[in-house]
């Protein structure tokens, strides 16, 4: 499907603000405002944005602990996401999450997962209310290709794909777990085959082409709703490390650079200034606004609030 010049401004802009935001929470810190450790997902920003950004609010998602651009992509707000990295009581979760546990269920975020595999069993719980109460929408459940050799991922596509349930599960398959390779941890090249055992469809595409994937996630929407689940495969690459203590002992420069030379936001900018959608300048333009929205969600975190003490155990028990 041709996109509209609104839609590649949307999926241009949230892209950029994914990258500006992480470049921004990293240097954070390292200036020592970022307590705990964080995971970067520089380089990924087509496989979250493309896909949540073809959902409706009414769509749930699950993300990974690498899933900032799956919430942004879905409507979180920048402020009240920086907000919960800095622990600030304005955070999306009044600053108990932190950058891995981040939720926001006003857009339809259920949530980051820092346990590996964590969200898969929930996602089939949420698809499951939806399908109980006949709502017209899906849930869509992000995780790493190190999640499909967990024992929840089969359990949970086995009984989804039983139960018929209107999940999309999106294995973002950046070609590491942690520091160990795919080719290392699997006898299969492609993840995807693996919804053939299941019988459910398998779908495996370039993770740093967004227009594709936005397009094929609109695809998949309708399909999980008439037939049940899926499995989409993108294929990306993470340039940072796993985390911000990983010292990259495991990779070369050269293939880190390999992968940078396919950078999602470049391939995404020259197809639209190449096909005449908009001009230069509208572009640097959104990079510019970009730009500002960070810097204003920086000002609005750092200008937050820290919890008050007594308030620490608030939350715990549902009301």
């Amino acid at each position: 499907m041709e996109l509209s010049k609104g839609i590649h401004k949307e999926l241009y802009l949230k892209m950029v603000q994914t990258r500006l935001f992480e470049e921004t929470a990293a240097r954070l810190f390292s200036e020592g405002k970022v307590h705990g450790t964080a995971h970067f997902c520089i380089g990924e920003e087509a496989a979250g944005i493309g896909v949540s950004a073809a959902l409706e609010k009414e769509d749930y998602i699950l993300q990974t602990h690498r899933g900032h651009n799956q919430g942004i992509g879905k409507g979180m707000d920048l402020g009240a996401m920086l907000a919960e990295f800095l622990g600030k009581e304005s955070g999306c979760c009044k600053g108990r999450g932190g950058s891995m546990h981040i939720a926001d269920f006003s857009v339809g975020s259920l949530g980051a997962n820092g346990i590996v595999a964590g969200g898969i069993p929930i996602a089939v719980g949420a698809a499951l209310k939806q399908k109980y109460k006949k709502e017209n929408n899906i849930t869509v459940c992000f995780f790493g290709d190190g999640a499909t050799n967990e024992g929840a991922f089969h359990e949970s596509l086995n009984l989804a794909s039983v139960w018929k349930l209107p999940v999309l599960f999106v294995c973002i398959n950046n070609q590491y777990g942690m520091s160990t390779s795919i080719r290392k941890s699997m006898a299969i090249e492609d993840i995807s085959v693996r919804a053939q055992s299941y019988g459910i469809k398998g779908l495996s595409l370039d993770g740093n082409d967004v227009v594709t994937i936005y397009n094929e996630t609109l695809k998949a929407k309708e399909y999980v709703k008439e037939n049940g689940p899926m499995l989409m495969v993108l294929e990306t690459y993470r340039w940072m490390g796993h985390s911000k203590s990983d010292a990259q002992v495991y990779r070369t420069r050269e293939e880190v650079e390999s992968w940078k030379a396919k950078c999602p936001i470049k391939q995404h900018r020259e197809f639209i200034i190449s096909n005449g959608i908009m001009t230069e300048q509208e572009i640097n333009d959104i990079d510019v606004q970009a730009e500002n929205d960070v810097k204003a969600a920086v000002e609005f975190a750092e200008n937050s609030k820290e919890p008050e003490i007594d308030a620490i155990f608030n939350d715990i028990y549902a009301e």
